[in-house]
């Protein structure tokens, strides 16, 4: 009796007979054979029919079968390193195969380009081809080497509300929805509060979910709806957090290339980029990098590029400021030290230094840059009750964080991993919303 085997287990079965269970991804014929692309989820193998192993009706079938079909296949796998799939180098030699549902014919996204409009319609069938299906599986990989990292050293995992009372970090951005008796709520623009209540009792915590920005941003880099993740962490300042950045992100990709090769190879991802990224990451502070910005600005001789790169020191970095700095380095990098203007309330100043809180961002290379922001929070009761005001937040409704130092504050600090971005940079791939199965912007709910 064949055993059933996933094509992510077929490498151990070479000489053996197997059952697959699957979808056509792809048919090629040529005379006596028929070539299967057939993917199951783990992976995509070629099965191969021959005319002389199978019933004439058996093979009138397989050579008809329409993309998307599934089936379930008997063979026995053989290695052959000219074999296409994903890993690729084996197939399987078809000795039975029984339909399960013959798809309809009118498959909207066969094997061809299509528009971006056109693929993100059906995005419920797009996320079947091999890139996509790479891009999301290495996004699975970031998340669970992410979880394992912290789990490893010593967080708790809590769930934080996604219903929130009032904005972490400004009210232009947050989507509001009537809430019973109480009048509003808001949909979390980040976990980070309440994790800062968490710390309190476990002293190094995360949360992990979705988070919702009603920004009307148009870029490559934004979605409406993106998964964060969020450490906090108790009697930890500045520098500690970054050391807690770069450990984590440093461990998320040497496990992506331990396990996710082949999609890498697939999306044609230049690998020795990721490999080169080994701790310490470079740190410089945001005065060094406006200075840096001026001196690119100085050099630059398209008058376009040029235009891009005008910068004025208390001016939060653009998407070209960004590129302009990580091209300089080949890791990601710390930028630290941001005006207090550009950044949230709850940020603690930088000693003698008002104007400027401490706070990081950490810029991936290649021009993707902000993955990660984080900060040193502010400890002090009348120093956060002053920012409050000073912002005109809503008193009453921050009565609880207030509380939190006033009963055993200690400095503490925390940051924000956007998964899509991490992912986008890994993948090198062009925009942010191949890096979430159904995404969300600023024109799209659908499907």
């Amino acid at each position: 009796m064949a055993e059933y085997v996933s094509v992510s287990q077929i490498s151990n079965y070479i000489g053996q007979d197997i059952i697959l269970k699957g979808w056509v991804y792809n048919r090629t014929d040529k005379g006596k054979l028929s070539f299967l692309l057939v993917r199951d989820g783990t992976g995509f193998i070629q099965c191969v029919a021959f005319k002389g192993d199978l019933t004439p009706d058996l093979f009138e079938q397989i050579s008809h079968l329409p993309q998307e079909s599934s089936v379930i296949i008997t063979g026995a796998v053989r290695e052959d390193k000219r074999a296409p799939g994903i890993p690729g180098g084996y197939e399987v030699g078809i000795k039975d195969l029984q339909v399960v549902q013959a798809a309809d014919l009118d498959y909207p996204m066969s094997l061809k380009d299509h528009g971006v409009d056109f693929a993100l319609d059906h995005r419920h069938l797009w996320i079947r081809m091999q890139s996509q299906w790479a891009i999301l599986r290495i996004r699975s990989t970031v998340m669970a080497a992410t979880r394992e990292w912290l789990d490893n050293n010593g967080f708790t995992a809590m769930d934080t509300p996604i219903l929130t009372p009032a904005a972490a970090e400004g009210t232009t951005t947050l989507f509001e929805t009537p809430y019973f008796d109480e009048g509003f709520a808001y949909l979390a623009q980040t976990g980070q509060l309440y994790n800062e209540a968490n710390i309190f009792a476990f002293g190094k915590v995360y949360c992990f979910g979705p988070t919702f920005r009603a920004e009307k941003s148009k870029t490559r880099r934004h979605l409406t709806e993106f998964w964060m993740l969020e450490p906090e962490i108790a009697f930890c300042d500045l520098d500690g957090l970054m050391e807690v950045e770069e450990q984590m992100l440093a461990h998320i990709i040497q496990r992506v290339l331990r396990d996710r090769m082949p999609e890498l190879k697939f999306l044609g991802r230049d690998v020795s980029k990721l490999e080169s990224i080994t701790t310490p990451f470079p740190r410089i502070s945001y005065d060094d990098a406006a200075k840096m910005i001026e001196e690119l600005r100085d050099k630059e001789t398209d008058p376009e590029k040029k235009e891009l790169l005008a910068f004025e020191w208390g001016m939060d970095f653009g998407a070209p400021h960004e590129t302009a700095i990580t091209n300089q380095f080949e890791k990601p990098v710390f930028v630290y030290g941001y005006p207090s203007a550009v950044k949230a309330f709850y940020m603690e100043p930088w000693p003698g230094r008002p104007e400027v809180c401490k706070s990081v961002d950490l810029l991936a290379p290649e021009g993707y840059g902000e993955i990660c922001g984080g900060s040193e929070r502010m400890s002090s009761y009348e120093g956060l009750l002053a920012r409050i005001r000073k912002e005109k937040l809503p008193e009453e409704s921050f009565k609880w964080y207030l509380d939190l130092r006033k009963f055993g504050s200690v400095p503490h600090s925390g940051f924000g991993m956007g998964t899509e971005r991490v992912t986008s940079w890994i993948c090198g791939i062009e925009h942010i919303r191949e890096a979430i199965a159904f995404p969300r912007t600023i024109k799209r709910v659908y499907p």
